[in-house]
């Protein structure tokens, strides 16, 4: 697996993303409470939509930067390896998502 793609600005993205993601794990803490005090379903039904609505975004992000630096630098750099590698890379986790 690839390191994390490194650019400028990744210090910022980084933080902003792990902020994202501490909120969503307190949402999934707070669907475990839910389950373990037999909240109503649809309540729980609710709060799992609106984890994976924020997981979305989060991936979103991450794949945007992605494109935006190491698939843009992999373009620049002229090394066809590079950038069938890149582009392989993005098409297996294409694939992978669910429909």
């Amino acid at each position: 697996m690839t390191a994390i793609c490194q650019h400028a600005d990744s210090a910022a993205d980084h933080t902003a993303l792990l902020g994202r993601l501490k909120r969503v794990e307190g949402q999934v803490r707070g669907v475990a409470g839910m389950i373990e005090n037999e909240r109503y379903c649809l309540d729980i039904l609710t709060q799992i939509s609106a984890i994976k609505s924020a997981l979305t975004a989060v991936e979103r992000e991450v794949l945007k930067s992605h494109a935006g630096h190491c698939v843009e630098n992999a373009l620049a750099s002229g090394d066809i390896a590079v950038q069938r590698q890149k582009f392989s890379e993005l098409i297996d986790v294409a694939l992978r998502r669910p429909v």
